[in-house]
């Protein structure tokens, strides 16, 4: 068999074997077979699992490509090594191989193209019209979350406004208007696979909703300052009576509206006037109260009365 024969052999078993691969690539997807270190958070929304589906798909594809590319590499190191009185042979290459590493990838990128954008629109772009109306505005290092007062409109006298304190009832779906006061933030609820940067002069919208009672966090995902690992939020999904109860307490910490349009906003209900507001950066508990500055803050702020004193 001639050099050219072997080496065209050696293609052909080569794509076979990567055919196969691919094709066995979807076996363990089907059945939702992952070993645990790999397993995603528990998805909370009711989208979660169409993006669990792609993104187990996708992992299982490049896995199994990593591993027949590695096998191959190995093999090919090993079968071409140097050899003593062994000479170097120039080839062109297989063009039936070729053809077939471009057309199969070339595939899977439009597959998964169209896949994704089905679940794409139905979740960025199709907001549920029957949703609550929440307000999310970042800022380093804090999320401001505005509820719409009796009126049912934004941005007037009663609207309620909470620190860090995220509630919806359960089984409702929640549109949120995300906004920036400074740098870009990025609101994330990983067990709900919502993730979205908020940019300054911009309006972005999100929805989801919650299928059991629970506490989670809300993170920033996008570096905006020094204090950036100090900016999480609380996201909690109540039963109906409970949110009621709660936004009701909400509303009657909110202070009463300025006798002039041109009056001072509300102020967050999660940090009353009983209390001393939080410093920047200073996520409360999930019980909404203020906690302490750090101390490094603490220290920088009690210097100029001791000054005084010492003076």
């Amino acid at each position: 068999m001639s050099g050219e024969a072997k080496n065209s052999n050696v293609f052909r078993s080569a794509a076979r074997t990567a055919v196969l691969g691919l094709g066995a690539a979807l076996l363990p997807r089907l059945s939702g077979a992952l070993p645990f270190w790999m397993k995603l958070p528990s998805g909370e929304s009711s989208f979660s699992g169409e993006i669990d589906s792609i993104f187990n798909l996708i992992l299982w594809i490049t896995g199994v490509i990593f591993v027949i590319v590695e096998a191959l590499l190995v093999i090919f190191v090993i079968r071409y090594r140097h050899r003593e009185g062994r000479r170097a042979r120039y080839t062109h290459g297989n063009n039936r191989v070729e053809v077939i590493w471009t057309i199969v990838p070339a595939v899977i990128c439009v597959v998964l193209a169209l896949v994704s954008r089905r679940v794409w629109a139905e979740i960025k772009q199709r907001m549920p019209e029957d949703a609550m109306q929440i307000e999310v505005t970042g800022e380093q290092f804090a999320w401001n979350i505005r509820y719409p007062g009796p009126d049912g409109k934004f941005g007037t006298a009663d609207d309620i406004v909470t620190l860090n304190q995220l509630h919806f009832p359960v089984g409702q779906k929640v549109v949120v208007s995300l906004h920036s006061k400074d740098v870009i933030h990025s609101f994330f609820l990983p067990e709900f696979r919502v993730k979205q940067d908020a940019v300054p002069g911009m309006t972005t919208k999100v929805w989801f909703d919650a299928a059991h009672v629970g506490h989670w966090e809300i993170a920033c995902a996008e570096l905006c300052g020094l204090g950036h690992y100090r900016m999480k939020g609380f996201l909690t999904a109540d039963s109906k009576e409970d949110f009621d109860k709660w936004l009701a307490e909400q509303a009657g910490q909110t202070p009463p509206p300025a006798s002039s349009a041109g009056g001072p906003a509300p102020t967050p209900a999660a940090a009353p006037s009983s209390q001393a507001p939080p410093a920047p950066g200073v996520s409360p508990p999930p019980d909404g109260k203020a906690a302490s500055p750090p101390s490094d803050r603490v220290s920088s702020a009690n210097t100029p009365q001791e000054a005084k004193t010492s003076s």
